[in-house]
């Protein structure tokens, strides 16, 4: 076959969406097909629209390029929410000619909503007062809406948001599809665990903004400080610099916090394999890529019960779970692994076995599966 793939976001591997987008195209080839990936730099290299309105301005120039050639792809799979010009332009058109269109998704924009709301009522997230969350109702959600609702089939990385693409779309069973994010070989790696030596370094992975839990994440680790001496923080990942990040933290413990705002790929497993503990307390996600890649190095995990993170953790068994939103919960599990050493080896190594379910070629049989139904719904009677 030959697939689009299409998102709106920048062509760097190290980031989210689009690593998600350069290893399924690297998988799908390996099976034999051809790929074509689109960022938004390489449609809009020179936006000409407002800033506010670029997902919007991508999305049409993703349909406008689509319908120039219609005949170059056998199925087009684009990211929510930018294939919605699309989508909207292939249900209403009159030509056959149009490849089938398949998006793509990470979670619900409805969990986005509900868990800033939350915050907002805290005294948080103050990006999410009542204009910006009548804006994103009346602009974000709606391109996220069309964008599921006139596809001819879907993959969401989530449950949550599978069963939502669903039940709120009116999509019979069998159009949406879950499908994981995935994890790379690289990322199996061995680890030593000691029942003597107590585990002292903490990494969360990920872009410092409210919605990944973040304050939590500094009440947890203020809250520990002080009963375990010699523990220490890494935030990796975070794309902000140093000041900002420890600004949130009390400046008795900032000395104990490591920022590094950006690393390549070829850095992570290290990462990974220098620390003892992975904490990421999201309020909302897909399903984090961080997380399985920890995983997949044998680390022990603290996450949430929110979105993605518990279609992959199983409380106990894996990993730990807390509830999103909670720091004294968040900070008695961290413990737990601190004075519990044969719980941290039993779920470090249950995690990496889970984790060998979730690497990308697995993940590309399953996107290849959905492709090849959407591409036989263009030929069917």
């Amino acid at each position: 076959m030959n697939i689009l793939i299409a998102t709106g976001v920048r062509r760097v591997r190290e980031a989210g969406a689009a690593s998600v987008a350069f290893h399924h195209a690297d998988e799908l080839e390996k099976l034999g097909h051809k790929v074509e990936l689109w960022f938004m730099g390489d449609l809009l290299p020179k936006p000409r629209w407002p800033a506010r309105f670029a997902s919007l301005e991508f999305a049409a120039a993703v349909s406008k390029r689509i319908k120039q050639d219609p005949s170059r792809f056998d199925v087009a799979n684009i990211h929510a929410p930018w294939g919605c010009v699309y989508g909207v332009a292939r249900k209403w058109s009159s030509r056959s000619d149009l490849p089938p269109y398949v998006f793509t998704m990470q979670g619900s924009e409805e969990r986005y909503a509900l868990a800033m709301r939350f915050e907002h009522q805290k005294g948080r997230a103050t990006n999410f007062a009542w204009k910006n969350r009548v804006w994103h109702r009346l602009y974000h959600q709606r391109l996220y809406d069309y964008s599921v609702a006139t596809a001819n089939f879907g993959a969401v990385a989530a449950r949550e948001g599978w069963t939502l693409s669903e039940l709120k779309y009116s999509h019979p069973s069998g159009r949406i599809w879950f499908v994981p994010n995935g994890t790379d070989e690289e990322f199996f790696l061995p680890r030593t665990f000691s029942e003597s030596a107590a585990p002292n370094k903490l990494l969360f992975v990920g872009t410092w903004l409210d919605r990944k839990g973040i304050y939590y994440l500094v009440d947890a680790f203020s809250a520990l400080a002080s009963e375990l001496p010699a523990a220490t923080l890494t935030v990796a990942g975070c794309v902000v610099g140093d000041p900002e990040v420890k600004a949130d933290f009390p400046s008795a413990i900032r000395d104990r916090v490591t920022v590094i705002p950006q690393l390549s790929r070829g850095e992570m497993p290290q990462l990974y394999t220098s620390h003892d503990l992975f904490v990421f307390p999201s309020l909302v996600e897909g399903m984090p890529l961080s997380l399985l890649e920890a995983m997949a190095t044998a680390m022990p995990v603290v996450t949430t019960t929110a979105c993605g993170m518990a279609d992959v953790v199983e409380n106990e068994y894996n990993g730990l779970l807390v509830p999103a939103a909670d720091a004294p919960a968040l900070t008695a599990a961290i413990r737990r692994y601190f004075t519990e050493p044969v719980l941290r080896q039993r779920l470090g190594r249950v995690a990496q076995e889970t984790a060998r379910r979730y690497t990308w070629k697995n993940i590309a049989v399953q996107m290849e599966h959905i492709f090849k139904l959407a591409a036989q719904s263009r030929t069917a009677p």
